[in-house]
């Protein structure tokens, strides 16, 4: 017998079953006629403190800030349209949720763009134009939940959504830091990886802000026009043991920053990949010293990388898309070290 959800004011959906999992709660189908789904929070800390924070971002969706953040076609954001309790048992027993977009009816998970054999498989069409489109799609959507009031503060591939054109969406919004009135709703949430260096190695988590999300966004932008390479990523050339990536973060080991503080395979993306504005975003985003972009400045910088004259397309094989700023196709350069990361033609050999 499959669960059954209602809402406070008796409303009721079956669920025809789990399609997901996170750190805090199961995604399950809904069935009915619009693209639903539900997302069930078993044990959340406080479950009186989850309820009200669910009921406040449900309460949102009708003013005038979030309005404007879910206009438009497709949505981009899962936003909690409804609060559900499941249904039977005793009180102890019900877990609390609430139902929102399906984003499956219009996108593909975001790591598919960022591994070569998910991308082939599942968006065929992308280049590195595509990525850079994701990239300012990305920084865009959170520039624009900034303005509003909101920290994401556990961004992170894992809540992100992208299809072909690299148009980008986004769930988990229940993890968000926000405010209501006078009443603050903190963010509880961090990702080794995605997390900035101030708020990793603390026993309380430092409250995520814009700064902490810009961090963020700097890694999957990098992962994006990289082939999904974290820019922390490498043993460190010290000769020290590899421990994490949020190790390597503390200790600023980062190719684009210091390329003598890192190992790499020779098969990793090479460095000189990106146009010379969006390295020197790089190199302001993950040191320390240097103010952090923000998602704003990153959205105008990748806008401009898709004017037109800034790309090309290789001579051997058109859909091996780069910078002008690079004289040879990079991904060229990566097949012949058989890392091929770029696109193939339809019907070749994998």
């Amino acid at each position: 017998m499959g669960l059954t959800v209602t809402s406070g004011s008796g409303r009721t959906w079956r669920l025809t079953g789990q399609i997901g999992s996170g750190s805090e709660g199961f995604v399950y189908g809904v069935d009915d006629a619009r693209p639903l789904v539900a997302k069930l929070v078993p044990d959340p800390p406080d479950p009186e403190a989850y309820r009200r924070r669910v009921a406040r971002l449900v309460r949102q969706r009708r003013e005038p800030r979030t309005v404007g953040l879910l206009s438009g076609t497709p949505v981009r954001l899962a936003w909690p349209m409804v609060v559900v309790r499941t249904a039977g048992g005793t009180e102890a027993d019900r877990v609390d949720g609430y139902v929102m977009t399906d984003m499956r009816y219009a996108y593909e998970p975001f790591p598919h763009l960022l591994t070569a054999s998910a991308r082939r498989d599942r968006l065929p069409g992308a280049t590195w134009e595509t990525a850079l489109r994701a990239a300012a799609s990305l920084a865009r959507l959170l520039g624009e939940l900034h303005s509003e009031g909101y920290a994401v503060g556990d961004l992170k591939p894992d809540n992100l959504w992208v299809d072909a054109t690299g148009r980008v969406g986004m769930a988990d919004v229940d993890s968000w830091q926000f405010t209501d009135g006078r009443e603050v709703f903190p963010g509880r949430m961090r990702t080794p990886g995605y997390t900035a260096p101030e708020r990793i190695g603390t026993p309380t988590a430092r409250p995520p802000d814009p700064a902490s999300d810009d961090f963020a966004l700097a890694v999957l932008v990098h992962q994006l026009l990289m082939a999904g390479l974290h820019p922390f990523a490498g043993h460190p050339a010290d000769g020290g043991d590899y421990l994490s990536y949020d190790d390597n973060v503390l200790h600023g080991r980062c190719r684009i920053v210091d390329r003598t503080s890192v190992l790499l395979p020779r098969t990793a993306p090479p460095a000189d990949l990106l146009p010379r504005r969006l390295a020197e975003l790089f190199r302001a985003a993950f040191t320390g010293s240097l103010r952090r972009p923000a998602a704003v400045e990153w959205e105008r910088a990748l806008t401009a990388e898709l004017a037109p004259g800034r790309l090309k397309a290789c001579a051997v094989d058109s859909r091996h898309v780069h910078t002008v700023e690079r004289p040879w196709c990079p991904w060229c350069d990566q097949a012949e070290r058989a890392a091929d990361s770029g696109p193939r033609r339809p019907g070749e050999a994998r």
